[in-house]
């Protein structure tokens, strides 16, 4: 699955966030991130079909929050407030 952002810092900020996550049943999905420009890189590997949709699913959601959270913070996060310069 591959994810676009507007740059590859973005991409690298989804990664590292999303990664703090581990599978919840690491013995029966595997989960690899990578980014690569600016996409984000995710490759699952399950047991089963009805697996993979839960985990395609849940990983879109965490995908989700972060683009929103980035459109929210991202520019304004960066930038040193004009009183402490």
């Amino acid at each position: 699955m591959r994810i676009p952002f507007a740059s590859e810092k973005h991409a690298n900020i989804a990664k590292q966030v999303i990664d703090v996550d581990r599978e919840l049943q690491p013995e029966v999905v595997k989960r690899t991130l990578a980014v690569e420009g600016n996409e984000l890189v995710a490759t699952f590997t399950t047991l089963t079909v009805r697996l993979a949709r839960l985990t395609s699913n849940a990983f879109l959601e965490n995908v989700d929050l972060v683009v929103r959270t980035i459109g929210e913070f991202g520019e304004d996060a960066e930038r040193v407030p004009s009183s402490t310069r």
